[in-house]
Protein backbone atom coordinates (compact mmCIF):
# COMPACT_ATOMS: atom_id res chain seq x y z
CA UNK A 1 0.00 0.00 0.00
CA UNK A 2 1.26 3.49 -0.90
CA UNK A 3 1.18 5.92 2.06
CA UNK A 4 -1.43 8.68 1.81
CA UNK A 5 1.10 11.51 2.10
CA UNK A 6 2.99 10.14 -0.92
CA UNK A 7 -0.26 9.81 -2.90
CA UNK A 8 -1.08 13.44 -2.07
CA UNK A 9 2.42 14.47 -3.19
CA UNK A 10 1.97 12.63 -6.52
CA UNK A 11 -1.36 14.36 -7.19
CA UNK A 12 0.09 17.77 -6.31
CA UNK A 13 3.26 17.29 -8.40
CA UNK A 14 1.92 15.66 -11.57
CA UNK A 15 1.09 18.42 -14.05
CA UNK A 16 -1.66 17.35 -16.43
CA UNK A 17 -0.11 19.02 -19.49
CA UNK A 18 3.23 17.28 -18.85
CA UNK A 19 1.66 13.86 -18.27
CA UNK A 20 -0.62 14.02 -21.30
CA UNK A 21 2.15 15.68 -23.34
CA UNK A 22 4.21 12.48 -23.11
CA UNK A 23 1.57 10.74 -25.21
CA UNK A 24 -0.23 13.46 -27.20
CA UNK A 25 1.03 16.50 -29.10
CA UNK A 26 -0.68 19.48 -27.46
CA UNK A 27 -1.01 22.95 -28.94
CA UNK A 28 -1.84 26.11 -27.03
CA UNK A 29 -5.42 27.30 -27.46
CA UNK A 30 -6.09 30.26 -25.15
CA UNK A 31 -5.86 29.14 -21.52
CA UNK A 32 -6.13 25.48 -22.54
CA UNK A 33 -4.27 23.04 -24.79
CA UNK A 34 -5.70 21.03 -27.68
CA UNK A 35 -4.73 17.72 -29.28
CA UNK A 36 -5.96 14.62 -31.12
CA UNK A 37 -7.74 12.28 -28.71
CA UNK A 38 -5.76 9.09 -27.93
CA UNK A 39 -8.92 7.21 -26.98
CA UNK A 40 -10.87 7.29 -30.25
CA UNK A 41 -10.24 7.93 -33.95
CA UNK A 42 -10.66 11.54 -34.98
CA UNK A 43 -9.19 13.91 -37.54
CA UNK A 44 -10.35 17.18 -36.00
CA UNK A 45 -8.83 17.65 -32.51
CA UNK A 46 -11.41 17.66 -29.72
CA UNK A 47 -9.18 16.64 -26.81
CA UNK A 48 -8.70 19.52 -24.36
CA UNK A 49 -6.27 19.86 -21.45
CA UNK A 50 -6.73 22.51 -18.78
CA UNK A 51 -3.46 23.21 -16.90
CA UNK A 52 -5.28 25.56 -14.51
CA UNK A 53 -7.86 22.93 -13.51
CA UNK A 54 -5.50 19.96 -13.81
CA UNK A 55 -7.91 17.96 -15.96
CA UNK A 56 -8.39 16.65 -19.51
CA UNK A 57 -11.64 16.28 -21.43
CA UNK A 58 -12.47 14.91 -24.87
CA UNK A 59 -15.59 16.47 -26.36
CA UNK A 60 -15.70 13.71 -28.96
CA UNK A 61 -15.78 10.53 -26.87
CA UNK A 62 -16.51 12.08 -23.45
CA UNK A 63 -13.49 10.72 -21.56
CA UNK A 64 -11.97 12.99 -18.94
CA UNK A 65 -10.26 13.20 -15.58
CA UNK A 66 -6.97 14.05 -13.90
CA UNK A 67 -3.38 12.92 -14.45
CA UNK A 68 -3.86 9.58 -12.67
CA UNK A 69 -7.08 8.86 -14.59
CA UNK A 70 -5.30 9.59 -17.86
CA UNK A 71 -2.44 7.18 -17.16
CA UNK A 72 -4.87 4.49 -16.03
CA UNK A 73 -6.98 4.87 -19.16
CA UNK A 74 -4.16 5.22 -21.67
CA UNK A 75 -1.84 2.52 -20.34
CA UNK A 76 -4.55 0.25 -18.94
CA UNK A 77 -2.93 0.54 -15.50
CA UNK A 78 -4.51 -0.13 -12.16
CA UNK A 79 -4.69 2.76 -9.69
CA UNK A 80 -1.48 1.72 -7.84
CA UNK A 81 0.33 1.16 -11.16
CA UNK A 82 -0.59 4.66 -12.34
CA UNK A 83 0.61 6.18 -9.08
CA UNK A 84 3.93 4.31 -9.37
CA UNK A 85 4.35 5.47 -12.97
CA UNK A 86 3.84 9.12 -12.00
CA UNK A 87 6.06 8.75 -8.94
CA UNK A 88 8.85 7.49 -11.16
CA UNK A 89 8.31 10.32 -13.66
CA UNK A 90 8.57 12.97 -10.95
CA UNK A 91 11.28 11.21 -8.89
CA UNK A 92 9.02 10.64 -5.91
CA UNK A 93 10.25 7.73 -3.84
CA UNK A 94 7.76 5.01 -2.89
CA UNK A 95 8.82 2.48 -0.21
CA UNK A 96 9.32 -0.84 -2.00
CA UNK A 97 7.89 -3.99 -0.47
CA UNK A 98 9.26 -7.21 -1.99
CA UNK A 99 6.55 -9.70 -2.96
CA UNK A 100 6.86 -13.29 -1.84
CA UNK A 101 6.11 -16.09 -4.36
CA UNK A 102 2.71 -16.61 -2.63
CA UNK A 103 1.87 -12.92 -3.00
CA UNK A 104 2.97 -13.06 -6.64
CA UNK A 105 0.39 -15.78 -7.24
CA UNK A 106 -2.35 -13.34 -6.23
CA UNK A 107 -1.27 -10.69 -8.69
CA UNK A 108 -3.40 -10.64 -11.84
CA UNK A 109 -2.13 -12.38 -14.96
CA UNK A 110 -1.29 -9.20 -16.84
CA UNK A 111 0.73 -7.78 -13.97
CA UNK A 112 2.44 -11.16 -13.53
CA UNK A 113 3.58 -11.02 -17.16
CA UNK A 114 4.99 -7.52 -16.60
CA UNK A 115 6.83 -8.74 -13.49
CA UNK A 116 8.36 -11.81 -15.12
CA UNK A 117 9.35 -9.76 -18.21
CA UNK A 118 11.10 -7.24 -15.96
CA UNK A 119 12.94 -10.09 -14.20
CA UNK A 120 14.04 -11.50 -17.57
CA UNK A 121 15.25 -8.07 -18.71
CA UNK A 122 17.46 -7.75 -15.63
CA UNK A 123 18.72 -11.32 -16.09
CA UNK A 124 19.71 -10.67 -19.72
CA UNK A 125 21.56 -7.47 -18.80
CA UNK A 126 23.51 -9.23 -16.03
CA UNK A 127 24.73 -11.82 -18.54
CA UNK A 128 26.79 -9.13 -20.28
CA UNK A 129 29.13 -9.29 -17.28
CA UNK A 130 29.84 -13.03 -17.70
CA UNK A 131 32.69 -14.43 -19.79
CA UNK A 132 30.21 -15.77 -22.37
CA UNK A 133 28.29 -12.49 -22.51
CA UNK A 134 31.44 -10.41 -22.85
CA UNK A 135 32.97 -12.53 -25.60
CA UNK A 136 29.77 -12.89 -27.66
CA UNK A 137 27.24 -10.15 -26.96
CA UNK A 138 29.41 -7.22 -25.86
CA UNK A 139 31.83 -7.90 -28.72
CA UNK A 140 28.93 -7.84 -31.18
CA UNK A 141 27.53 -4.59 -29.77
CA UNK A 142 30.95 -2.96 -29.92
CA UNK A 143 31.47 -4.14 -33.51
CA UNK A 144 28.23 -2.35 -34.35
CA UNK A 145 29.68 0.82 -32.86
CA UNK A 146 27.53 0.80 -29.71
CA UNK A 147 29.03 2.44 -26.64
CA UNK A 148 28.46 1.30 -23.05
CA UNK A 149 26.10 4.26 -22.66
CA UNK A 150 24.00 3.10 -25.62
CA UNK A 151 23.94 -0.50 -24.38
CA UNK A 152 22.71 0.67 -20.98
CA UNK A 153 20.18 3.14 -22.41
CA UNK A 154 18.42 0.48 -24.50
CA UNK A 155 18.93 -2.16 -21.77
CA UNK A 156 20.52 -4.59 -24.24
CA UNK A 157 21.42 -8.04 -22.98
CA UNK A 158 22.25 -11.65 -23.74
CA UNK A 159 20.61 -15.02 -23.13
CA UNK A 160 23.22 -17.79 -22.64
CA UNK A 161 23.59 -20.78 -24.96
CA UNK A 162 22.38 -23.10 -22.17
CA UNK A 163 18.96 -24.67 -22.86
CA UNK A 164 17.25 -23.29 -19.76
CA UNK A 165 19.46 -20.66 -18.11
CA UNK A 166 16.68 -18.07 -17.75
CA UNK A 167 13.92 -20.59 -17.05
CA UNK A 168 15.92 -22.27 -14.30
CA UNK A 169 16.87 -18.95 -12.65
CA UNK A 170 13.28 -17.65 -12.79
CA UNK A 171 11.82 -20.81 -11.26
CA UNK A 172 14.48 -20.75 -8.55
CA UNK A 173 13.49 -17.14 -7.79
CA UNK A 174 9.84 -18.10 -7.29
CA UNK A 175 8.32 -17.16 -10.66
CA UNK A 176 5.65 -19.51 -12.00
CA UNK A 177 6.24 -21.65 -15.07
CA UNK A 178 2.87 -20.71 -16.57
CA UNK A 179 3.81 -17.01 -16.73
CA UNK A 180 7.20 -17.80 -18.25
CA UNK A 181 5.35 -19.72 -20.96
CA UNK A 182 2.55 -17.16 -21.45
CA UNK A 183 5.11 -14.40 -21.90
CA UNK A 184 6.97 -16.52 -24.45
CA UNK A 185 10.20 -16.51 -22.45
CA UNK A 186 9.99 -20.29 -22.00
CA UNK A 187 8.72 -23.02 -24.32
CA UNK A 188 7.11 -26.19 -22.99
CA UNK A 189 7.84 -29.36 -24.97
CA UNK A 190 7.35 -32.92 -23.78
CA UNK A 191 6.96 -31.80 -20.16
CA UNK A 192 10.22 -29.85 -20.26
CA UNK A 193 10.66 -26.09 -20.37
CA UNK A 194 13.52 -24.39 -22.20
CA UNK A 195 14.47 -20.83 -23.14
CA UNK A 196 13.03 -19.37 -26.34
CA UNK A 197 15.96 -16.98 -26.80
CA UNK A 198 18.95 -19.18 -25.92
CA UNK A 199 22.26 -18.03 -27.39
CA UNK A 200 20.95 -14.67 -28.61
CA UNK A 201 21.68 -10.99 -28.01
CA UNK A 202 18.57 -9.40 -26.55
CA UNK A 203 16.61 -6.26 -27.41
CA UNK A 204 13.85 -5.52 -24.84
CA UNK A 205 10.69 -3.92 -26.22
CA UNK A 206 9.17 -1.19 -24.03
CA UNK A 207 5.74 0.36 -23.82
CA UNK A 208 5.26 4.11 -24.17
CA UNK A 209 5.57 4.34 -20.38
CA UNK A 210 8.74 2.20 -20.20
CA UNK A 211 7.45 -1.21 -19.11
CA UNK A 212 9.02 -4.26 -20.74
CA UNK A 213 6.45 -5.98 -22.97
CA UNK A 214 8.55 -8.52 -24.86
CA UNK A 215 11.89 -9.14 -26.55
CA UNK A 216 13.65 -9.54 -29.85
CA UNK A 217 16.58 -11.94 -29.90
CA UNK A 218 19.26 -12.04 -32.61
CA UNK A 219 21.48 -15.04 -33.22
CA UNK A 220 25.12 -14.47 -34.16
CA UNK A 221 25.39 -17.91 -35.77
CA UNK A 222 25.51 -18.21 -39.55
CA UNK A 223 23.66 -21.52 -40.06
CA UNK A 224 20.78 -21.00 -42.52
CA UNK A 225 18.43 -23.27 -40.56
CA UNK A 226 18.60 -20.90 -37.56
CA UNK A 227 16.28 -17.87 -37.73
CA UNK A 228 18.28 -14.64 -37.56
CA UNK A 229 15.68 -13.00 -35.30
CA UNK A 230 13.21 -14.54 -32.86
CA UNK A 231 10.55 -12.33 -31.29
CA UNK A 232 8.21 -12.73 -28.34
CA UNK A 233 4.83 -14.19 -29.32
CA UNK A 234 1.62 -12.22 -28.82
CA UNK A 235 0.51 -12.14 -25.19
CA UNK A 236 -1.78 -10.22 -22.86
CA UNK A 237 0.81 -7.44 -22.70
CA UNK A 238 2.56 -7.68 -26.09
CA UNK A 239 0.74 -6.80 -29.33
CA UNK A 240 3.19 -6.11 -32.14
CA UNK A 241 0.53 -4.43 -34.30
CA UNK A 242 0.33 -1.62 -31.71
CA UNK A 243 3.91 -1.30 -30.43
CA UNK A 244 6.85 0.56 -31.99
CA UNK A 245 10.39 -0.31 -30.95
CA UNK A 246 12.15 2.59 -29.25
CA UNK A 247 9.01 4.68 -28.65
CA UNK A 248 9.75 4.99 -24.92
CA UNK A 249 13.17 6.53 -25.64
CA UNK A 250 12.01 8.56 -28.64
CA UNK A 251 8.72 10.09 -27.50
CA UNK A 252 10.16 13.31 -26.04
CA UNK A 253 12.29 14.00 -29.13
CA UNK A 254 9.36 13.19 -31.45
CA UNK A 255 7.16 15.71 -29.66
CA UNK A 256 9.95 18.30 -29.57
CA UNK A 257 10.84 17.91 -33.27
CA UNK A 258 7.19 17.32 -34.29
CA UNK A 259 8.65 14.64 -36.54
CA UNK A 260 9.39 10.92 -36.36
CA UNK A 261 11.87 8.80 -38.33
CA UNK A 262 10.37 5.37 -38.97
CA UNK A 263 12.98 2.69 -39.72
CA UNK A 264 12.95 -1.10 -40.15
CA UNK A 265 15.00 -2.62 -37.33
CA UNK A 266 16.36 -2.50 -33.80
CA UNK A 267 19.92 -1.59 -34.79
CA UNK A 268 18.72 1.21 -37.08
CA UNK A 269 16.82 2.81 -34.18
CA UNK A 270 19.80 2.43 -31.85
CA UNK A 271 22.23 3.86 -34.43
CA UNK A 272 20.07 6.93 -35.06
CA UNK A 273 19.77 7.61 -31.32
CA UNK A 274 23.53 7.16 -30.86
CA UNK A 275 24.22 9.75 -33.56
CA UNK A 276 21.83 12.28 -32.06
CA UNK A 277 18.67 11.54 -34.07
CA UNK A 278 16.58 10.48 -31.09
CA UNK A 279 13.16 10.75 -32.76
CA UNK A 280 13.48 7.29 -34.39
CA UNK A 281 11.32 4.19 -33.93
CA UNK A 282 10.78 0.90 -35.80
CA UNK A 283 8.04 -1.61 -36.44
CA UNK A 284 8.58 -5.02 -34.86
CA UNK A 285 9.12 -7.49 -37.68
CA UNK A 286 5.69 -6.76 -39.12
CA UNK A 287 4.14 -4.47 -41.68
CA UNK A 288 3.07 -1.05 -40.47
CA UNK A 289 -0.53 -1.08 -39.23
CA UNK A 290 -3.15 1.65 -38.96
CA UNK A 291 -2.74 1.45 -35.17
CA UNK A 292 0.97 2.27 -35.56
CA UNK A 293 0.12 5.19 -37.86
CA UNK A 294 -2.56 6.57 -35.54
CA UNK A 295 -0.28 6.36 -32.48
CA UNK A 296 2.38 8.43 -34.28
CA UNK A 297 -0.20 10.91 -35.56
CA UNK A 298 -1.10 11.68 -31.94
CA UNK A 299 2.43 12.83 -31.07
CA UNK A 300 3.69 14.49 -34.26
CA UNK A 301 2.56 16.01 -37.57
CA UNK A 302 5.28 14.53 -39.80
CA UNK A 303 6.72 11.03 -40.33
CA UNK A 304 9.78 10.28 -42.48
CA UNK A 305 9.97 6.72 -43.82
CA UNK A 306 13.60 5.57 -43.69
CA UNK A 307 13.50 1.95 -44.79
CA UNK A 308 16.34 0.02 -46.43
CA UNK A 309 17.25 1.04 -49.97
CA UNK A 310 16.98 -2.50 -51.40
CA UNK A 311 13.98 -3.94 -53.29
CA UNK A 312 12.36 -5.31 -50.12
CA UNK A 313 12.80 -1.97 -48.37
CA UNK A 314 11.23 -0.06 -51.24
CA UNK A 315 8.28 -2.45 -51.24
CA UNK A 316 7.85 -1.96 -47.48
CA UNK A 317 8.06 1.82 -47.98
CA UNK A 318 5.22 1.74 -50.48
CA UNK A 319 2.99 -0.33 -48.15
CA UNK A 320 3.78 1.93 -45.19
CA UNK A 321 3.05 5.10 -47.16
CA UNK A 322 -0.35 3.72 -48.21
CA UNK A 323 -1.16 2.97 -44.56
CA UNK A 324 -0.26 6.52 -43.54
CA UNK A 325 -2.51 8.04 -46.22
CA UNK A 326 -5.50 7.34 -43.97
CA UNK A 327 -3.88 8.93 -40.88
CA UNK A 328 -3.85 12.67 -40.06
CA UNK A 329 -0.08 13.07 -40.56
CA UNK A 330 2.26 14.29 -43.30
CA UNK A 331 4.47 11.65 -44.92
CA UNK A 332 7.95 12.02 -46.42
CA UNK A 333 10.01 9.22 -48.00
CA UNK A 334 13.79 9.23 -47.75
CA UNK A 335 15.62 6.85 -50.08
CA UNK A 336 19.12 6.08 -48.83
CA UNK A 337 22.04 5.81 -51.27
CA UNK A 338 23.43 2.57 -52.69
CA UNK A 339 20.85 0.34 -51.07
CA UNK A 340 22.19 1.12 -47.57
CA UNK A 341 20.21 1.02 -44.33
CA UNK A 342 20.42 3.88 -41.77
CA UNK A 343 22.87 1.97 -39.54
CA UNK A 344 25.25 1.28 -42.46
CA UNK A 345 25.08 4.88 -43.64
CA UNK A 346 25.69 6.46 -40.24
CA UNK A 347 28.70 4.23 -39.54
CA UNK A 348 30.30 4.99 -42.92
CA UNK A 349 32.82 7.78 -43.51
CA UNK A 350 31.11 11.16 -43.13
CA UNK A 351 27.98 9.16 -42.25
CA UNK A 352 26.23 11.88 -40.23
CA UNK A 353 26.63 14.43 -43.03
CA UNK A 354 25.46 11.90 -45.65
CA UNK A 355 22.44 11.08 -43.51
CA UNK A 356 21.51 14.74 -43.09
CA UNK A 357 21.89 15.26 -46.86
CA UNK A 358 19.55 12.32 -47.49
CA UNK A 359 16.98 13.76 -45.10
Amino acid sequence: MIPKDIIDNIFETARIEEVVGDFVTLKKRGANMLGVCPFHDEKTPSFTVSPAKGIYKCFGCGKGGNSVNFVMEHEQFSYPEALKYLAKKYHIEIPEVALTPKQLEKVNIKESLYIVSSFANEFFQKQLQTDEGLSIAVSYFQERGMTDETIQKFQLGYNPESWDALTKEALKSGYKKEYLEQSGLSILKEDKSFDRFRGRVMFPIHSLSGRVLGFGGRTLKTEKKIAKYVNSPESDIYHKSKILYGIYFAKSAIVKEDCCYLVEGYTDVIALHAYGFENAVATLGTALTRKHADSLARVCDRVVLLFDGDAAGLKATRRAAETFFAAPVDIAICTLPDGMDPDDLLRSENGTALFQDAI
